[in-house]
């Protein structure tokens, strides 16, 4: 059995006073001065924790407060009340909400998986992966505990082409040349960054953190990145592709754009480097199913394939989310004979660690995230960096090694969260999640098959 995958975590304390749910508001008139105050008695020892930052004219409660209103049920005279911060509500948007940046900074910070006290108090059905339930069915089998240590669960998977069948001569020796392999501990890699006011820094700690997780960080190879290069996936655009980078020939797997000489630049790389698996990034339009199928009968070891940050298809009037597209993806190469000949990994809209496990389910091999590598950072998805206005976290002033370990930490929680839906599912191998569709329940089919033969089928149920 190999060695059990472990990510050492260490507290990591924001550099700025994260924006807090909701306010704490107590009033000192008619306080009884009892012996044992109801701060006291919080549970997260939250009230312990309290600090004021002047600059931001915020209170650090805010944000460590879970909500579990004991504080506000134990006060004999009822002084202690709770409002939501209007500032909270403002952070990201329809998709990128406050609760997944609040919940991302909290597992940046401490490498834990988030809790509620108050509990789960939103919609049980949503748009886009909130629509889809993972099968939860051996969650009761007490051997079923990978993050406790009782059972082996791997998380790795592999990254390159796989030969659709073995050849042996006649003395039954192997004459097939298996092609190379990348083995990574996690279903993650990191990709480059859609916004943010970016220099070396920051990606000096991206590069920094997929060195110690054992993952890789696709990105135009720049030569800071030179001493994280076995941990680089330098995409190579055309005019990259031109210029002598001998660094480059360090890097274990190659990425390339696609285009209409993506034949020729494969070519180009595999006389160069035959040994490095070569992946190509491929934008989520209409057109994907038959782009991914051309490129995995052309020989590519790996497809990424990429929707926009809110998980929509690209060019198309009536986009589709993300799961929906690479399931169409998955089971056309299923249906080809060619599904085991690639490695296809997805981004766009991946903004949880449950996200992961849905789109693998959905038929990806694995995922590259890149957002969340900015909330990690501190960012609060306020787009000013877009206008060209400056950071309110000055994220471009981090320290690389703080800010390698707030990546870390947070990757540590996904990896804990993956551990639980594999353990409640009884799988011991992520690999065989992909594309296991009868592990999940999907809120549409369900609809259809309940209620459709008495309220016919809605508009758009295929």
């Amino acid at each position: 059995m190999p060695k059990k995958y472990h990510i050492d975590t260490r507290p990591t304390p924001p550099r700025f006073t994260p924006i807090g749910k909701s306010g704490v508001m107590d009033w000192r008139t008619g306080c009884l001065r009892c012996k044992r105050c109801a701060k006291t008695t919080c549970v997260y020892g939250v009230y312990n924790l309290r600090t004021f930052n002047s600059r931001q004219l915020a209170d650090s409660i805010d944000y460590y407060c879970k909500n579990c209103f004991r504080c506000v049920q134990s006060c004999p005279v009822g002084l202690i009340t709770k409002t939501i911060n209007p500032e909270y509500l403002e952070m990201g948007d329809t998709y990128w909400t406050p609760d997944i940046i609040s919940s991302t900074w909290y597992q940046a910070e401490t490498g834990k998986i988030p809790v509620s006290g108050a509990g789960y108090g939103g919609p049980f059905v949503g748009d886009g992966f909130d629509d889809m339930w993972t099968d939860m069915s051996e969650i009761v089998r007490p051997t079923r505990d990978g993050i406790h240590g009782r059972e082996y669960i791997n998380t790795s998977i592999d990254l390159g082409r796989k030969l659709p069948y073995l050849s042996f001569n006649a003395e039954g020796k192997l004459i097939s040349e298996p092609p190379s392999l990348v083995e990574i501990p996690l279903p993650i890699i990191f990709g480059e960054l859609p916004m943010g006011n970016l220099n070396e820094t920051i990606y000096l700690a991206i590069a920094q953190a997929a060195y110690r997780l054992g993952t890789f960080l696709v990105v135009t190879p720049e030569e800071f990145l030179r001493p994280y290069a076995q941990n680089i996936i330098p995409l190579l655009s055309q005019e990259v592709l031109n210029r002598n980078l001998e660094w480059v020939h360090e890097a274990k797997i190659i990425a390339l754009p696609h285009s209409e000489t993506i034949k020729q630049s494969i070519e180009r790389i595999k006389t160069a480097r035959s040994e490095a698996p070569v992946l190509v990034k491929l934008p989520l339009t209409p057109k994907a199913k038959e782009l991914v199928t051309q490129l995995t009968m052309e020989g590519v070891d790996i497809v990424h394939v990429y929707a926009d940050t809110h998980g929509r298809e690209l060019e198309s009037t009536s986009p589709r989310f993300i799961k929906e597209m690479v399931m169409e993806i998955h089971l056309h190469l299923v249906e080809k004979h060619m599904r085991d000949q690639v490695t296809l990994v997805a981004s766009g809209g991946i903004a949880m660690a449950e996200h992961v496990a849905k789109i693998i389910i959905c038929g990806a091999d694995g995922v590259v995230i890149d957002l969340p590598l900015l909330v990690a950072l501190e960012c609060r998805l306020c787009k000013d960096c877009l206008q060209g206005e400056s950071c309110p976290v000055e994220i471009q002033d981090i320290e690389p090694d703080w800010g390698a370990q707030r990546i870390i930490n947070l990757m540590s929680a996904w990896h804990g969260q993956l551990l639980e839906v594999l353990g409640a599912m009884g799988l011991r191998e992520i690999r065989r999640l992909r594309g296991e569709m009868g592990r999940a329940m999907f809120y549409q089919d369900l609809e259809r098959e309940i209620f459709g033969a008495i309220f016919g089928e809605k508009r758009g149920d295929n």
